[in-house]
């Protein structure tokens, strides 16, 4: 958010420069990113001053130029032409001199030279509103009141103040700090604590709110009491519209809101000094004089500020009128039939507190990122409603020369109390590692203006003011205490003492780096996932319980609704989003967590999963770039990661009973998972947007870490005798598999058999007949102790033959 130091300094008086200011609040967990110097006006109006036109002529080769003549305070006048029709001579006027720098309307530098215009030299410019960047006018000079100096610069005569506005790094959890005054709060704590500082700060009062009996009058209903927790309204009559002072303006303006009348204007100053968003409506335009705040049916049309038709869910709070009519999207955006006008002479104005998550799931839907629903998203304080409504409507009072009614709205069905925390001093110095004087915290308590009760001589009962929406644990309360005491001021060691440790083997950390570093020398890319997910995108998909959901009250983002039950479909959100930004040869894998609810309980399952999709290499002349990944890719690298972390040994059966594959096999040993991969079925890939093929390989690393190095690695002697090969060309039904192949042969000679491979596969049915397939695999032999001889390794080849022919039906093309 923006914080204007000028602003500031209307509630602190403070002998500090921006950059200290600066330094303090990111001590205090307001994180200055930035500061901006703003100039009330653009450029500041350097080197434009207030002359007076001596001697004003028509120009001699132009009907509707004037020479003019002069005079800026100096010794000599200035010849200028000028095209405007009401230019005088007597007048006094405002003179951008020659080298002037001056700004047009879309914010572009020009700057003034001397010249000829029409054969007559010009040495400078008398200038327009507009010109000048102080208004839109432009229908003619800009003439000043007679009694203006010559020789006054134009910075002094608008009082043109430059301003440092901040640019704060605002955490979610900071709804006490939405606003410049907010900020002026924590600000103060500090102040006192560190600095000594002994002023007070400045607050807002209602001196203004002067009520009064009128006939007018707009009631309030409130149906959603758990979406709106608090509706203040006020009523004011007989308002004049215009124009908002200057000091107004330059408020507005330093934050980058753009002034558009004195009654949205003041309610923009309410929303930025006290963090609570009202929105006006044109009382008039209320039919029945009755505000009724409620959810409408499923596909209702609604027409917005902007123009633009909205269709409304269910789920959307509205503020209607007695007929259900909607007015406003409640707390984001307003409705384009019942704001100010420049017609409207009585108003309605609303200030309310809306529940986060209600804001957020609407202001995120109809993509309304608003200030207002911005502040009621993070936890706008309910007390604060009818103090803002009063502080607002006492400002139209005098800006706008209203009424205010005698009746105040105020409809808060229950009343949200302070928060009470109890303190245990030890836990302070606990949890923070250093002592605080119990003076300090009591200190640092009362300057948050937090009410302290005595409960024994350790303990004390604090009370949190509501717009402390986070502070609810005594954590909470030691977090607030040592940002405002100084993280800075804990002592830092000037020695650093280590002792040998020695841990588990094999350490999680030492086996996830080995792991990541090997896959990413295999050419894969690590990712990193949030662990939040919709619960949409698992609607209605094959396999997935509901019931196992670990929701959670997200009110930053209503729509990440539960934590990832798995890591395929957050995987697979990853995968289409580089897919949509044309990286679509994808190979990539991550490290986390899925979370699923088991009874009373919840599971945490440690996951390595890999993804695979498009080309198998990247386009060259040196490659087939025809090629697709496939399958086989995925099961060498997920293999190749077991080997990696030791484990040789486990079984490999197809993959049953998982929705989640079109087809797959399963790495085991009995009933415990190593891994699974496989072809992700296409319903799944549509969910998230992918129309391609993707494999997808899921390896459990909890159960590698507990396996990991209990098996001995055997390193042995490379024999000194050569091995044989054999290779035998097999038809094979269809349905028969390599691996059956391999267990037959493997069963049928267990002495000499080193390896078998298979290394061609033909399948074209005119060939080799219908359901048919030819596999030709490779044999190898070895003896450690002697050189085989032929009729040895006959003897074996044929009694493997018959074994395969037997078992598998196989044809041994010979």
């Amino acid at each position: 958010m923006k914080l204007s130091f000028n602003w500031l300094r209307r509630y602190l008086n403070i002998p500090y420069t921006p950059q200290q200011v600066a330094d303090m609040l990111t001590l205090i967990g307001l994180e200055v990113e930035g500061i901006e110097v703003v100039e009330s006006i653009r450029g500041g109006l350097k080197g434009v001053v207030v002359g007076e036109v001596i001697r004003c002529e028509k120009h001699p080769d132009a009907d509707r130029l004037s020479v003019t003549h002069v005079h800026t305070g100096s010794d000599a006048t200035l010849q200028i032409v000028c095209g405007a029709s009401n230019v005088r001579a007597g007048q006094k006027v405002l003179v951008a001199t020659e080298g002037t720098q001056l700004f047009d309307k879309e914010g572009k530098p020009w700057v003034i030279k001397k010249g000829k215009i029409r054969g007559v030299e010009s040495q400078g410019m008398i200038c327009a509103e507009d010109e000048l960047g102080i208004g839109d006018d432009h229908s003619g000079i800009l003439v000043l009141p007679a009694e203006t100096a010559v020789g006054t610069s134009a910075a002094s005569y608008f009082d043109i103040e430059d301003d440092h506005v901040f640019e704060v790094g605002l955490t979610p959890n900071r709804s006490d700090a939405t606003s410049q005054l907010g900020i002026a709060r924590d600000l103060l704590a500090y102040l006192r604590v560190n600095e000594q500082y002994t002023g007070t700060l400045c607050e807002p009062t209602l001196s203004g709110f002067i009520t009064q009996p009128i006939d007018k009058h707009i009631g309030v209903e409130l149906l959603d009491p758990s979406a709106c927790l608090r509706y203040t309204g006020i009523t004011i009559t007989n308002v004049t519209v215009g124009d908002s002072p200057e000091w107004l303006k330059k408020l507005l303006r330093s934050l980058g809101v753009k002034p558009i009348n004195n009654i949205v204007d003041i309610t923009n100053f309410i929303l930025h000094e006290l963090g609570q968003p009202l929105h006006a409506f044109d009382a008039d335009k209320i039919s029945g004089d009755k505000v009724v705040v409620r959810t409408l049916t499923e596909g209702t049309e609604f027409t917005t500020l902007d123009g633009v038709v909205r269709k409304m869910s269910s789920h959307d709070l509205m503020i209607c009128d007695a007929q259900s009519q909607p007015l406003c999207m409640a707390g984001v955006y307003g409705g384009v039939g019942s704001g100010v006008s420049e017609q409207t002479t009585n108003i309605f104005l609303e200030s309310a507190c809306f529940h986060p998550q209600t804001i957020r799931r609407t202001s995120t839907k109809h993509n309304l990122r608003t200030d207002a629903a911005r502040v009621f998203e993070k936890g706008a304080d309910p007390n604060i409603t009818e103090f803002a409504a009063k502080r607002a409507a006492g400002l139209i009072a005098e800006l706008a020369r209203g009424k205010i009614s005698n009746k105040t709205v105020d409809v808060y069905p229950a009343p949200v109390a302070k928060a009470e925390v109890r303190l245990r001093f030890a836990q302070i110095n606990q949890l923070i590692g250093m002592h605080i004087p119990e003076v300090d915290v009591r200190a640092i308590l009362e300057a948050m203006d937090m009410e302290i009760t005595e409960v024994d001589p350790m303990t004390i009962l604090v009370k949190v003011p509501t717009n402390k929406a986070d502070v609810l644990r005594e954590v909470d309360l030691i977090e607030e205490i040592i940002r405002i005491y100084g993280l800075n001021r804990v002592p830092v060691p000037s020695s650093v003492k280590s002792t040998i440790h020695y841990g588990v083997y094999p350490d999680r950390h030492q086996l996830k780096e080995r792991m990541s570093d090997f896959l990413s020398g295999c050419g894969m890319n690590e990712m990193m996932g949030l662990s939040l997910i919709e619960s949409r995108f698992y609607t209605g998909l094959p396999g997935i319980n509901p019931a196992s959901f670990v929701y959670i009250n997200n009110t930053s983002n209503v729509h990440l609704d539960i934590m990832r039950p798995d890591m395929l479909m957050s995987g697979l959100l990853s995968v289409a989003h580089n897919l949509n930004r044309q990286q679509s040869n994808l190979a990539v894998y991550e490290f986390g967590k899925a979370y699923q609810k088991h009874g009373n309980g919840y599971q945490e399952q440690a996951m390595c999963t890999l993804f695979l999709t498009g080309k198998k290499y990247d386009e060259s002349w040196l490659s087939d770039n025809k090629a697709d990944k496939s399958f086989y890719d995925l099961k060498k690298h997920t293999i190749a990661v077991l080997q990696k972390v030791g484990l040789q040994s486990y079984q490999v059966t197809d993959l049953e009973n998982d929705p989640r594959f079109a087809y797959g096999m399963r790495f085991h040993r009995g009933p415990m998972t190593l891994a699974v991969l496989g072809e992700v079925q296409e319903e799944y890939c549509q969910r998230a947007g992918i129309k391609s093929t993707v494999y997808y390989a899921e390896i459990q690393f909890d159960t590698l870490v507990s396996l990991a190095g209990k098996e001995k690695m055997v390193v042995a002697e490379i024999s000194r005798f050569p091995s044989v090969r054999r290779d035998l060309a097999l038809v094979i039904d269809t349905g028969v598999r390599f691996r059956d192949i391999e267990v037959i042969a493997r069963q049928t000679e267990k002495k000499w058999l080193k390896q078998i491979s298979l290394f061609d596969v033909y399948d074209k049915e005119e060939h080799v007949g219908k359901g048919k397939k030819s596999y030709a695999v490779s044999f190898v032999f070895e003896n450690k102790q002697r050189t085989m001889q032929d009729s040895e390794i006959d003897q074996v080849m044929t009694k493997m033959m018959k074994e395969l022919e037997a078992k598998t039906g196989a044809v041994i093309r010979k």
